[in-house]
């Protein structure tokens, strides 16, 4: 079976933070877990390199855009290796394969006639110059009231044009701009309606997307889908393939979503591999990303495909909600964010990857504090994985000369543990990630009330082979856990794997087969002072001032 997982592509206009990790984490859980039950998984992603944000930041700290989009696309690398964020290619929108893949997708659009010309009004900046790019452009949502960009309403997800904003000003110099008549390349994507209508109910009644999805398409849908530019005036970017009209870009959304199957054409020419079965009709395909992005995939990504009549439309939908910070938006604006860089100086991945996670925004906004999450370390990862982890190795070290017991597996426990893979697997496959990872955590505290009820401490020296059952269940149970958690928290089920022997890489239950010597029992887990907290909510304040 082909897997398909594409993670939603960061500008690479500032470092990435909490939020952007919460949105995209679900991506890589997916393709470990679909790797561990043997499917051939490809997972893309990259850095948008040619959007309007980049070109701001340019202008404000004095350096090219392409330097800029180094830096960051660096940064982001970084920071995903060190989550441990398995992509099969991380690539960038403003390589040359990229822009001529996309130039390709463009070019067939357009000779099936579904991208035609059409002359229209734009605004225009008599101060600077200059056409102004949609995110050049802020006003007034005329739908919610909002401050919004001239693409798009973060606050009710509207997706805009400049003109349809209200009290217009350029971001450049602060003046009201005007408008002028150009002309510019749009996709028919009002032929799509019924074949989107008709995608949508049956993703709907399946249960494959997110409730959010659904909803927001659906709007579209009622009122009505438009024929969508594809085409700007800006100074970095893809450049439309027309004579004539070079110095045109093509419309980063458009391009920005093509990055999906560049990326793939990309992987498949390094690997020497084909991608064709990641874009066929029996393809499983998970698109990640927050809910800001819903229509441009469930809509405008589905509707090129529709027209380029590729079968792999986005099986599922995985939109996450807004994650907030100590119950306040996040604003990169005003500084008030956790920056990944940042906080992965003094803290584990394992332990951010569990509390973005336990504490996901699946179907509605979640909270990021220091206090929830340096309890929730201690408490789960720490009082409760880690605990029942250190706690029996380290008494098989002192009770059994390290040598860990092998006695047979009661029938009771094999079959909790056979029946926790598939439970696991059934919600991970259907984007439950938190359900997941709640039912692997129920079948930790078993297991440590278990270890405390059979006392093998006493049973050590009153029935030996009673205490050494006991120890042999415990060992089996934290093989399989520390396997179940591989797509969770890698760096700690690794640990695991390393101590107890183990190289089986499949979603089936394991066992510690023959004697396996122990040796350096550390603790997985660290425990967090809790003076971190107030700690780190003064690094927040004051980050902002």
């Amino acid at each position: 079976m082909a897997i398909f997982i594409g993670g939603a592509w960061p500008y690479a206009n500032g470092s990435l933070h909490l939020g952007h990790i919460s949105s995209l984490l679900p991506g890589d859980i997916l393709a470990r877990y679909y790797r561990l039950k043997g499917e051939e998984v490809l997972y893309v992603s990259g850095s948008d390199c040619n959007g309007t944000p980049i070109t701001i930041r340019a202008k404000q700290e004095g350096l090219t855009p392409g330097e800029i989009a180094d830096r960051y696309h660096e940064e982001f690398q970084e920071c995903f290796a060190k989550l441990g964020f398995s992509y099969d290619c991380y690539t960038r929108t403003d390589t040359p394969y990229h822009h001529q893949i996309v130039q390709g997708i463009f070019l067939e659009l357009l000779e099936k006639g579904l991208i035609y010309l059409k002359e229209i009004e734009q605004t225009y900046c008599e101060h600077d110059q200059q056409f102004l790019p949609d995110r050049y452009v802020e006003g007034e949502c005329p739908v919610c009231g909002a401050t919004a960009r001239g693409d798009q309403c973060d606050n009710c997800s509207t997706v805009l044009e400049p003109l349809d904003l209200l009290n217009r000003k350029c971001k450049l110099c602060g003046n009201p701009p005007t408008t002028k008549k150009t002309k510019h390349f749009y996709f028919s994507l009002s032929q799509f309606q019924e074949v989107l209508s008709n995608y949508t109910q049956e993703a709907k009644d399946k249960r494959l997307w997110r409730e959010n999805a659904i909803s927001l398409t659906n709007r579209y849908l009622q009122e009505g889908l438009q024929d969508r530019p594809v085409s700007r005036d800006l100074p970095i970017g893809v450049s439309v393939p027309v004579p004539g009209y070079e110095d045109k870009k093509i419309y980063v959304w458009i391009e920005a979503v093509s990055g999906y199957y560049s990326a793939s054409k990309l992987w498949a020419k390094e690997a020497k591999k084909d991608d064709a079965i990641f874009w066929d009709s029996n393809t499983i395909s998970y698109y990640i990303h927050g809910k800001d992005n819903i229509p441009f995939h469930s809509i405008i990504w589905a509707g090129i495909l529709s027209g380029l009549e590729k079968q792999a439309l986005p099986t599922h939908i995985v939109s996450n909600e807004y994650l907030t910070l100590e119950r306040k938006k996040l604003s990169t604006s005003r500084n008030w964010a956790v920056w990944v860089p940042d906080i992965l100086t003094r803290y584990e991945p394992d332990s951010i990857r569990y509390f973005l996670t336990i504490n996901a925004p699946e179907s509605r906004d979640a909270d990021f504090s220091w206090k929830e999450f340096i309890y929730s370390h201690n408490s789960e990862l720490l009082g409760a994985y880690g605990n029942l982890v250190n706690r029996t190795l380290k008494f098989i070290q002192k009770s059994c000369e390290g040598i860990v017991p092998t006695k047979p597996i009661s029938q009771a426990l094999m079959e909790r543990v056979d029946s926790l893979y598939s439970e696991v697997g059934h919600e991970l496959e259907a984007g439950s990630f938190k359900v997941g990872l709640e039912k692997i955590f129920e079948v930790v505290r078993f297991a440590n009330k278990y270890f405390d009820e059979q006392q093998p401490w006493k049973k050590v020296s009153e029935d030996k082979e009673a205490c050494l059952q006991v120890l042999s269940d415990c060992v089996y149970v934290i093989a399989n856990l520390a396997n179940l958690l591989t797509p969770y928290l890698p760096f700690s089920s690794d640990k695991v794997k390393k101590m107890l022997l183990i190289d089986e890489e499949n979603w089936n239950p394991v066992s510690v087969m023959a004697p396996v010597l122990l040796s350096k029992v550390k603790p997985l887990f660290e425990r967090i002072d809790v003076s971190n907290i107030n700690e780190e909510i003064e690094r927040l304040i004051k980050q902002t001032k």
